[in-house]
């Protein structure tokens, strides 16, 4: 759930940061608009969105190189908190150029976690319940993804701040589940019964 709610919810958020006034965390100067009405992207935030969304590429690379060496479990816990450190600093007053620098490291490991769980969820269960557990776990994922937009979207209008503390405190919270989990499945065989 915190995977999908994180992932998605970095991806939406990006665009509200681009698109807003205050300039500390991305954002264009005011031309008297508000931030919930209709403004258009520039050319300049087209060329940033797709910078950040070039960052899955490296975040899986790194996930496939540490897995091994990490473990399934300690590269969820890695990936986790540095999306979550990447989140808080956009707390800070930051130029564009660092904002979207940001916003493409958390988005890398934010990814590679999510691929983490899709290595690590399989190998937990045996044969017999192995598509109902991954089931279930894409199925609370897609919780997390219908969760996110009210945090990205609805909650950014209050404040630009309120996404980026909800987004890092839930990749603490995913941090402290992919530590908690009682079974490491690297260099285990897959069993077919319980």
């Amino acid at each position: 759930m915190v995977n999908a709610f994180s992932y998605y919810g970095m991806v939406l958020f990006t665009t509200v940061l681009f698109q807003s006034h205050d300039e500390c965390h991305g954002g264009l100067f005011s031309n008297g608009t508000t931030l919930s009405e209709c403004q258009p992207l520039t050319q300049k935030d087209y060329l940033d969105l797709l910078c950040a969304t070039l960052a899955e590429f490296p975040g899986l690379i790194i996930t496939v190189f540490i897995i091994e060496w990490l473990g399934r479990k300690r590269t969820m816990a890695v990936e986790f908190a540095v999306f979550s450190i990447f989140t808080y600093l956009l707390y800070f007053c930051l130029d564009r150029f660092t904002v979207t620098t940001f916003i493409f490291i958390a988005r890398a490991f934010i990814s590679g976690a999510f691929q983490c769980a899709y290595v690590y969820t399989p190998e937990v269960y045996p044969t017999t319940l192995r598509a109902v557990g991954l089931g279930a776990s894409s199925g609370m994922a897609r919780v997390g993804a219908i969760l996110t937009p009210f945090v990205a979207q609805v909650a950014s209008e209050r404040s630009l701040a309120l996404p980026i503390g909800i987004y890092g405190t839930a990749a603490l919270c995913g941090l402290i589940a992919a530590i908690s989990l009682p079974i490491e499945t690297k260099g285990r065989q897959m069993t077919d019964n319980h």
